[in-house]
């Protein structure tokens, strides 16, 4: 946990010595820099505060570089800025004055307590104390938010000057849920009912993680965040993907910890990308 996380650069971008894939892979929830201001401003523990984080997802695709595609990271942690929200889903009564007539603060993440400032974490347990001023979520906005859009806007463009086309996979975690403990899924794929990618992108994700022996679902319950509607149009050439993984399959929610399954899904993910790098991909280019 890092005091200076709010001063310097609020992402890890690793990229391969030369981008061989029109591929971009980025972790938007999986950091891990508290600031030590918020950490003395929460009202929960060192470990109840890391309940929202996609713990180690960024580790778990770390050889997208190896293949030629670039990684892109939050250091930020979502309880503190959410990258996966419009920049400005507010919820009044977490504020100690009225907020701009502009902010969204009708939006169905914002009644969960889940906007671009978190009032919970994930598992509902309230985040502060007392109330925040506005500046201070313009200042989290300004400082996290933005530069992480801007390199994620960056790389797509750049991406798609190169190739012709992006695919944008964004990588998250998912926790037990408790309506499908009968049948849980080991992964949810997002396209938003087929709006934001190629039918085929999801046709392969979908296959090569089936034959590795993972259950798959389809955009139940996760359909797709703000990354994945926002930047998905496939007609422009910007193909995106949400891929939701269940914790418990590589970590122990509790203590937020990895498991003895770690190596397995990051081995199995590790396949997937090589699979990735062979595949064809031509046919994604805009469409007039």
């Amino acid at each position: 946990m890092d005091d200076q996380a709010t001063h310097s650069i609020p992402y890890d971008l690793i990229r391969p010595p030369r981008q061989t894939l029109p591929l971009v892979f980025a972790s938007p929830h999986s950091g891990r820099d508290y600031p030590g201001e918020f950490l003395a401003s929460t009202r929960l523990d060192s470990v109840s505060i890391r309940r929202s984080e996609d713990a180690f997802v960024d580790e778990l695709f770390s050889a997208a570089p190896r293949f030629g595609a670039p990684l892109l990271a939050a250091r930020f942690p979502r309880a503190w800025c959410d990258a996966n929200r419009e920049p400005w889903e507010l919820d009044p009564g977490m504020f100690d004055t009225p907020l701009p007539s502009w902010v969204n603060s009708a939006s169905p993440r914002v009644g969960a307590g889940l906007g671009t400032i978190a009032r919970v974490v994930a598992t509902g347990e309230a985040i502060y104390r007392h109330r925040l001023s506005f500046w201070e979520a313009e200042r989290r906005v300004r400082s996290c938010w933005e530069p992480y859009h801007a390199a994620l806007s960056s790389l797509i463009a750049e991406t798609k000057a190169n190739f012709g086309f992006c695919l944008l996979v964004d990588c998250h975690s998912m926790p037990a849920h408790p309506a499908q403990a009968l049948d849980p899924p080991d992964f949810v794929l997002g396209d938003v009912h087929g709006t934001t990618c190629a039918p085929r992108v999801t046709r392969y994700f979908e296959l090569g993680l089936q034959r590795a022996g993972y259950r798959v679902r389809r955009n139940d319950p996760y359909a797709g965040g703000y990354i994945t509607r926002h930047y998905g149009r496939p007609r422009e050439g910007v193909h995106v993907i949400q891929m939701e993984i269940a914790r418990p399959l590589y970590m122990d929610e509790q203590r937020i910890q990895k498991s003895h399954g770690f190596s397995k899904v990051q081995t199995d993910l590790t396949a997937l990308l090589r699979g990735l790098a062979e595949e064809d991909w031509i046919g994604l280019t805009a469409r007039s």
